[in-house]
């Protein structure tokens, strides 16, 4: 595998492909970001310079070929997804983007020789688990996003078994960092805070595993650089510790000095909301050698102090989502 890789990043205007084009720049991989369209790049207006856009659809076959042919990557980095958020609810954009748009991706990179290819699951592909569940138990999707999710995730495991292409699915938990939207609570509870505000919360029993996206980015590079092992292998990308959201405001209320109280249930539950959900990391660990670095409130410390240097940049939450 060259030192130096020539990458694709999909879905690069996003939160994690944003964060992982800059750590691919840092340590001198030539990077291609693919961008759905134009607008909405804010993430992104550092690295014109350092970094080639491409603006395409993956729910094109020819188009996704095209992409693939005129980049060759050593590594994708399939990141491009629909759904994840709460106002993204087109269950045909799911299918079209989730679906679709992987399986033209990832048939393009077999026939044009890419070395690894990393996509991007979902914890979600689970469902509800009193328990932390591992990569061999059988999928539960709680949603149509995270039936698309699974979706992809088979059809990575089927084809990098039949084709013999190393392909990776990284089943993310709670991802948080720099670069969020800034509609998702972290982002909100920031922006809120630096104000010494609150904003509406949901049940202080709601759980997630959280892990700060430059972990995130960690196990991406680290997904990349496999060369043995299963074809098709899935890896937990979580901490295999819950934070409940009485925690995180908590850390937050203390970081950022906040008087308010919070008052709890202001905002109603999301219907994927649950007071259990956190990961089995031991094969990640085991396989690849990945563990997340940071505790809550480390990864949360490091995103107030890039809140603050990058106000200037981030668009304000509306509401926490």
């Amino acid at each position: 595998m060259p030192s130096a890789p020539r990458v694709l990043v999909t879905g690069a205007t996003g939160f994690i492909g944003a964060n992982l084009a800059r750590r691919l720049l840092r340590h001198g991989a030539e990077v291609h970001l693919l961008a759905f369209h134009r607008d909405n790049t804010w993430r992104i207006e550092g690295l014109r310079d350092s970094a080639a856009l491409h603006v395409g659809d993956l729910r094109d076959r020819d188009a996704s070929r095209r992409l693939v042919d005129e980049v060759r990557p050593d590594w994708v980095f399939h990141c491009a997804v629909y759904g994840a958020y709460s106002w993204q609810t087109s269950v045909e954009q799911m299918v079209q983007t989730n679906v679709l748009g992987t399986i033209h991706l990832l048939e393009a990179s077999r026939d044009f020789g890419v070395a690894s290819f990393v996509n991007t699951g979902s914890s979600s592909e689970y469902g509800y688990k009193d328990h932390a569940p591992s990569e061999d138990e059988a999928v539960e999707p709680n949603s149509e996003y995270a039936v698309t999710k699974a979706s992809a995730s088979m059809y990575c495991r089927w084809l990098a078994r039949s084709a013999g292409m190393v392909v990776t699915t990284l089943r993310l938990y709670s991802i948080y960092g720099p670069w969020e939207d800034p509609g998702r609570l972290i982002p909100t509870l920031i922006h809120k805070g630096l104000r010494g505000e609150l904003p509406p919360l949901v049940d202080p029993s709601i759980a997630r595993d959280y892990v700060s996206v430059e972990d995130a980015c960690e196990a991406y590079v680290a997904a990349a650089r496999r060369t043995k092992g299963e074809k098709g292998a899935v890896y937990n990308v979580g901490t295999g510790i819950q934070t409940t959201i009485a925690e995180v405001v908590r850390i937050a209320r203390s970081v950022l000095g906040i008087e308010a109280e919070p008052s709890w249930g202001s905002m109603a539950n999301r219907k994927w909301d649950t007071s259990i959900w956190v990961s089995d990391p031991s094969r990640i660990a085991r396989e690849l050698g990945w563990s997340a670095a940071d505790s809550f409130e480390q990864g949360f410390r490091r995103t107030v102090d890039w809140a603050r240097r990058e106000a200037a940049v981030t668009p304000a939450p509306v509401s926490a989502r």
